[in-house]
């Protein structure tokens, strides 16, 4: 019946469940699931036909709306969005850098297969005592791991280079931001100067990622290493997945036993057992504390910090370092003290830098697959004597210093030599402590001068020449086909008359020594100077005898040691054996010393009391040795270009040139005089504290005046020549052959 008043029916509220069951035929309405406004797919988004989130009003209720509500709504709506794009693209990335770590993990091989990187071998320079005095190439000196270096070292390199080594999986996200807050406050970009690389980072880069040098793929091995240090984003990248892997594969001191290893620290040192040899002569379980720092300081940068480029800069980087260790607990104060105030030095050969010319010119002339190119460790055993080197270069320092005015340009070179071409010592320019420099003793062409004189005479003498022998010293002239008139001239400008060979040889007279050349012929004295070593191109008309012919220092030196041992010629060498690193038996012995005979030993005997001469009472008197004989002769070549020096004792032979690099005259230098003083400054030194031995010469018997040798002069008849000692007349007619075959 209905509601007939109009009036509407009281509001009841609809009675709550009660537990009790439905009645019979009723159904009971099933609540509705709740269900997201929001229905999302992958990344957040709504699905289509997903029901969209109702309206609120501006109060709060349904319906109402506004700016806030809606501003609010869609900056809700956006940052949800954000948030899960970003968790899932982290999620992707997370395993995009698991799956990379994973391929690294998975191709990282044994520690110790790792430990020595070098594309090529070392060659370890022995003197004639066996000590070490120079290396070459690429230097490592064993295995190191952190149980068997020196504590100090250990700690050194952590305080440097990675405080928070051990408390870090590879990588250190605070230690990037640092660098770059640092390299942008420098004015620098973000990745340029500090790297916020952690040590195992560095292994990293010291291992370019796996990828091993390829000797064959086009690329040398400093653009190899240059591409693996390179940086950029995408291999800083890289770089921490690589590192990352290695934290998953070995353990801390694995990683630190590989860097030790791989590290370069200058002077060719590979790791730091090579540089703890190199620097200080010892193992790196043996380093001091100053020495660890000393050794961690060069990792920033090896060349520049280098002890043997600049021990005050090398000292002053490890006093950073040794505060470095104190703050952080790994020296005490009175150990960081001691440190300071005992600072690392160099050992004896490191500080020496002993035969840097010498080991150079080793490196150069050995077999280059055990030298220059070797992919083995090589042992080599030299001739060189460091007394004798130390005295060489002394004496080239002390004469520039006192003798040579200021600014001048001019170069020196000297070698010292044995009687059988033993290289004792070698300084191949006036700086004298350098390597991979232009060698003027071994590399310099330069004309010889009068010092070729020697050659002349000593052909001469073997055909029984006598040293009492005379020529006139004259004004002289020869026509030379295709050239014209050639008229030689002495130094001095003068001539002397009639002189001995002795004399003109002790006074560097130029005429006689061209009539000599001329009657024993130029073929014979550019045989006796070929036999005696000089291989250089010989000049083929008159100016022969005076030196127009270019030879090396190292050459002419050689030359002279053949006249002290007898005649006998000479090939100066520097390598006693070579040997590959734990072998005893030798690859290779000397390739030098004595050869064939050049002159007999009588004519060689009377050419060294010639000689002798030119020092005691000719123009060498300047090299002079107190208490000593020795024998020598001077050289000046045409508008005193080139200078020389050649002499000998008993036992040694030096060679001494100086010129200008650029062959300009030099200003008032000849053989004579600052060669000589180079000369006797080094002898002096290398004879101190020896005993004085007589030089093996022999004196000419005095002929009779009626049966003196004279040298004839152009158109006047060949005088006869005396017999040689101890022949008769089968020696006459032997020399008359040679003197027929030769031009004489």
């Amino acid at each position: 019946m209905s509601n007939r008043s109009g009036k509407k029916p009281p509001l009841v509220a609809d009675r709550r469940a009660t537990g009790r069951k439905p009645a019979a035929g009723t159904t009971r309405r099933q609540p509705r699931r709740k269900t997201s406004s929001r229905r999302q797919g992958w990344f957040g988004f709504l699905k289509p036909g997903a029901p969209k989130p109702k309206k609120r009003s501006a109060g709060g209720g349904r319906g109402g709306g506004g700016p806030r509500s809606f501003i609010g709504g869609l900056l809700s709506f956006i940052a949800q969005v954000i948030w899960r794009l970003t968790w899932r693209v982290g999620v992707l990335l997370v395993v995009a850098i698991a799956i990379a770590v994973g391929y690294y993990y998975s191709t990282l091989p044994e520690v110790n297969r790792l430990l020595d990187g070098r594309a090529r071998g070392s060659v370890t320079l022995l003197d004639d005592r066996g000590d070490v005095f120079a290396w070459r190439g690429d230097q490592f000196g064993g295995v190191v791991t952190t149980e068997t270096v020196s504590p100090y070292l250990k700690n050194a390199i952590v305080a440097t280079e990675d405080r928070r080594f051990y408390r870090h999986f590879g990588v250190s996200p605070r230690g990037i931001a640092s660098a770059i807050r640092i390299n942008l406050s420098e004015g620098r970009g973000a990745l340029s100067g500090h790297g916020g690389s952690t040590l195992t980072q560095q292994t990293a880069k010291l291992l370019c990622f796996g990828k091993a040098f390829d000797a064959t793929g086009g690329m040398t091995e400093r653009e190899y290493e240059s591409e693996c240090r390179r940086s950029t984003i995408w291999r800083k990248i890289d770089e921490a997945i690589y590192a990352m892997a290695m934290e998953a594969r070995y353990s801390k001191d694995q990683i630190l036993t590989i860097y030790m290893n791989r590290a370069f620290l200058g002077a060719g040192a590979r790791g730091f057992e090579a540089a703890a040899q190199r620097y200080f002569g010892k193992s790196a379980s043996d380093v001091s504390p100053a020495e660890a720092a000393m050794l961690a300081g060069l990792l920033v940068a090896p060349s520049h910090f280098a002890p043997t480029n600049d021990l005050a800069r090398a000292q002053r980087r490890a006093n950073v370092i040794v505060g470095l260790m104190e703050q952080q607990g790994y020296l005490t104060a009175a150990e960081a003290s001691e440190a300071r105030e005992h600072p690392a030095q160099l050992s004896q050969a490191a500080s020496d830098r002993a035969g840097g010319y010498f080991a150079d010119w080793v490196m150069a002339s050995g077999p280059e697959y055990f030298t220059r190119n070797t992919t083995e460790d090589v042992i080599i055993r030299t001739t060189l004597d460091r007394r004798v080197q130390k005295a060489a270069e002394a004496a080239m320092q002390h004469v520039f210093e006192t003798k040579v005015r200021e600014g001048s340009k001019a170069e020196a070179a000297i070698v010292v030599m044995s009687a059988d071409g033993a290289v004792r010592a070698m300084v191949g320019g006036r700086e004298t402590r350098v390597a991979g420099a232009f060698n003027r003793a071994t590399q310099a062409l330069r004309q010889t001068g009068s010092a070729f004189k020697p050659f002349v005479y000593a052909a001469a003498l073997d055909l029984g020449h006598s040293p009492l022998a005379t020529v006139v010293d004259e004004p002289y002239c020869l026509n030379i086909p295709g050239s014209g008139r050639w008229c030689p001239d002495n130094y001095t400008r003068n001539h002397y008359g009639r002189v001995t060979l002795t004399h003109a040889l002790k006074d560097s007279l130029n005429v006689p020594a061209v009539k000599v050349s001329e009657d024993v012929g130029r073929d014979l004295v550019r045989k006796v100077a070929t036999g005696f070593g000089i291989r250089s191109s010989l000049a083929d008309g008159p100016a022969l005898a005076l030196g127009t012919s270019e030879s090396t220092l190292v050459e002419m030196t050689g030359a002279f040691a053949g006249i002290l041992n007898g005649g006998s010629a000479v090939m100066p060498y520097g390598v006693e054996e070579l040997r590959l690193l734990g072998d005893d038996t030798p690859l290779m012995g000397k390739e030098g010393g004595i050869g064939k005979r050049v002159i007999s030993e009588d004519a060689a005997e009377q050419l060294i009391w010639m000689m002798e001469k030119v020092i005691s009472d000719g123009s060498g008197r300047r090299a002079a040795i107190p208490g000593w004989q020795a024998a020598g002769k001077t050289g000046t070549t045409q508008s005193a270009r080139d200078a020389w020096f050649i002499g000998f004792t008993a036992d040694y032979v030096a060679g001494v040139w100086m010129g200008n690099d650029d062959n300009k005259p030099l200003t008032g230098v000849t053989g004579g005089g600052l060669p000589a003083e180079i000369w006797r400054e080094t002898m002096v030194r290398v004879h101190d504290g020896l005993e004085p031995r007589p030089l093996p010469m022999r004196a000419p018997p005095q002929p009779e005046p009626q049966y003196q040798q004279q040298y004839p002069q152009p158109g006047q008849p060949q005088a006869a020549a005396p017999e040689r000692r101890g022949g008769g007349g089968l020696g006459q007619v032997v020399d008359q052959v040679l003197r027929d075959i030769f031009g004489g």
